[in-house]
């Protein structure tokens, strides 16, 4: 079920059946000379849609597709937020949601550079229920989509070289699993990129010239991202279910 495109009257009989919502988080920033600039939230984004297909009970709020990118602003394209507005607008996504009675919410993040500041932000919410002695119950939670179960080892035996950290054959895989339109090439020099430390964007740019980070994308094909998101939205779907049946302590 997809959040947006139901009526207020539907997600309130949603809300007795569940109080789950999974978020898609991601971010607008360059992936190299073929990757899409939304890849890290169109992943995310494309399993948990495909996720809801499958299950009636998993409901999908809009994506979040504007995260922490600022190493990636020496790119065109890359859209950042600083820490703390990245931050606000989270704890305001959680607050909408819980104040309609959601008090179980799970992010499906796309983009590593994402997760301190979720973690953050769920700190912060916490603070602020702590402070004001509201009941117990309400919970968040993280889940890189790679981390579902059984996604890395997949990815590791589909990519056993030039997987990388950065525009990563595996994430591109699964963009192009979904928008086969929107397949492009390069020559890649060297094959596979050099790594190295993260940090701001005149830095990267002149450390990572093209974008990737030891990565080959031209391993990725549609077909080996089909098989990561069918088992990513198979995982989810199980981990989704876990999260809220938790029962809260006493």
């Amino acid at each position: 079920m997809l959040l947006a495109k139901s009526t207020w009257p539907e997600i309130e009989a949603f809300l007795q059946r569940s109080k789950t919502v999974v978020v898609p988080i991601g971010s607008n920033e360059q992936h190299g000379p073929t990757g899409l600039l939304g890849t890290d939230w169109m992943c995310p984004e494309i399993i948990a849609h495909e996720a809801q297909k499958a299950s009636a009970d998993l409901l999908v709020a809009p994506t979040f597709n504007i995260g922490m990118a600022q190493h990636h602003l020496g790119f065109p394209g890359t859209i950042s937020l600083k820490p703390s507005t990245f931050m606000a607008a989270i704890g305001d996504w959680c607050r909408s949601l819980a104040g309609h009675g959601f008090t179980k919410i799970y992010f499906l993040n796309g983009h590593g550079g994402n997760v301190h500041s979720i973690e953050a932000a769920f700190s912060e919410l916490y603070a602020e229920a702590s402070f004001a002695g509201r009941p117990r119950g309400f919970a968040c939670r993280l889940k890189n989509w790679w981390d579902l179960s059984g996604v890395n080892a997949l990815a590791s035996r589909q990519f056993p070289t030039g997987h990388g950290s950065h525009a990563t054959p595996s994430e591109i895989a699964v963009t192009q699993w979904a928008y086969p339109d929107a397949i492009k090439s390069a020559d890649y020099a060297p094959k596979i990129a050099p790594s190295g430390p993260i940090r701001e964007a005149l830095d990267f740019r002149a450390r990572h010239p093209d974008g990737r980070m030891g990565s080959d994308p031209a391993l990725a094909t549609p077909e080996k991202g089909g098989e990561l998101v069918a088992m990513a939205a198979k995982a989810l779907i199980e981990d989704v279910a876990a999260f809220g049946a938790e029962a809260a302590p006493g």
